[in-house]
């Protein structure tokens, strides 16, 4: 019985006292009561605080798309992180990219040109899928982690002091308003003729004087004690700023890492492919690529841009002189090529032939000659030597 009582009692005191929150704000509102304003400290540090949250809630979602840009991967990963279970491993896009040039290239057949250069670029396709998924791991542990941590952990804590700093404000800004309506009540009676009525009134109105004298120095050291620890906490954004900043390092890093992985796999599969001019690179007039920068040439390095591996590509000059002059001159062939009809030739990788120019050819072709057969070879296919 005593249990239920306390309980009883506690419910209505707690009632009593979010009624008077709930009237000192809406007063506050109106403007029909004081509002104790804090310090300009700790205005900046709760806009700090609050500035943080803010903008660290759009950079952790913005890395969010930008590891994984699917937004139905997203959310399956988000179910499976409240429920505490591993998300189900999935082929990332370059994966399966690579996964079909390789299934295409075999299909076509890996002794053929096409089918080659399929095979080569989906396992280059492969391992960029792989340093992807890397990258998103490491970025996931080392960058979106501590963020998503101050968002639901630091930060939390802090809306919850900073709630509860309000909570005190408010209660002490109504025992301000109480006490403020004792006075006058007490001053008004003790200028009222005396009489024995009267004067009850008086001692009952210095009596609540006293009382929300009381109340008020109560209310003032809880709302002292609470902006105090309210204040602790938001001084400690600064360390979250320099932990961020350590965390946006390692992002930094990752990518950085993950860049040039991809820059290396393209290089190499430049090589095995072979970097021919951009004007070469091109089918019944019609480019089908794009020039390389100079910039990017610049970076890569001539011999990267002239030769792939052990294969020294033609030169453009080469096979100017070449088509200028009459003469013959012989020339390894690259890769495989299949002959599309009877005026081609078809050719097989590493054997030499005798090429020779014709007036009025397309300048993608040559004319090449292997014993007896004759017909036209396309110039990305072969070497020629001295």
């Amino acid at each position: 019985m005593n249990i239920m009582d306390f309980n009883v009692k506690k419910l209505a005191a707690d009632a009593g006292t979010f009624l008077s929150r709930a009237v000192q704000f809406t007063e506050e509102k109106l403007g029909q009561a004081e509002k104790t304003e804090l310090d300009a400290h700790l205005e900046n540090l709760l806009s700090k605080a609050e500035c943080t949250k803010i903008w660290t809630e759009k950079i952790m979602k913005q890395t969010e798309v930008l590891l994984q840009p699917n937004p139905n991967a997203r959310i399956e990963e988000f179910v499976y992180e409240k429920l505490d279970r591993k998300a189900p491993s999935r082929i990332n896009n370059p994966e399966l990219l690579g996964q079909y040039m390789i299934d295409a290239g075999t299909e076509f057949g890996p002794g053929t040109a096409y089918g080659n250069a399929l095979i080569k670029c989906g396992e280059t396709q492969k391992r960029i899928g792989t340093a992807d998924r890397e990258l998103i791991q490491t970025s996931a542990l080392n960058f979106l982690t501590p963020l998503r941590n101050f968002i639901e952990g630091d930060y939390k804590t802090i809306a919850k002091e900073r709630k509860l700093l309000q909570n005190k404000r408010l209660d002490l800004d109504a025992a301000k308003t109480r006490l403020k309506k004792a006075k006058a009540a007490e001053t008004k009676s003790s200028q009222l003729n005396s009489t024995r009525l009267e004067g009850d009134n008086i001692m009952i109105w210095a009596e609540e004087v006293t009382k929300s004298e009381q109340e008020l120095r109560i209310t003032q050291s809880e709302f002292d004690r609470q902006a105090e620890i309210t204040r602790l906490l938001l001084e400690g954004i600064s360390s979250t700023h320099a932990h961020h900043l350590r965390c946006l390092n390692d992002f930094v890093e990752a990518q950085m890492t993950y860049y040039a992985q991809c820059y290396q796999y393209m290089l190499d599969l430049q090589k095995q492919l072979g970097s021919f001019p951009s004007n070469y690179l091109s089918n019944n007039n019609q480019t089908s690529g794009t020039p390389v920068p100079s910039s990017l040439s610049n970076a890569i390095g001539p011999s990267a841009m002239a030769s792939t591996g052990s294969l020294v590509i033609t030169s453009p000059s080469n096979l100017n002189d070449l088509k200028e002059s009459s003469g013959s001159r012989k020339a390894r062939v690259l890769y495989d090529y299949d002959a599309a009809n009877s005026t081609e030739l078809s050719l097989l990788a590493d054997e030499v032939i005798t090429v020779f120019s014709v007036v009025g050819m397309d300048s993608d072709w040559l004319m090449g000659e292997r014993g007896n057969q004759k017909g036209k070879v396309p110039i990305t296919y072969l070497e020629l030597l001295n």
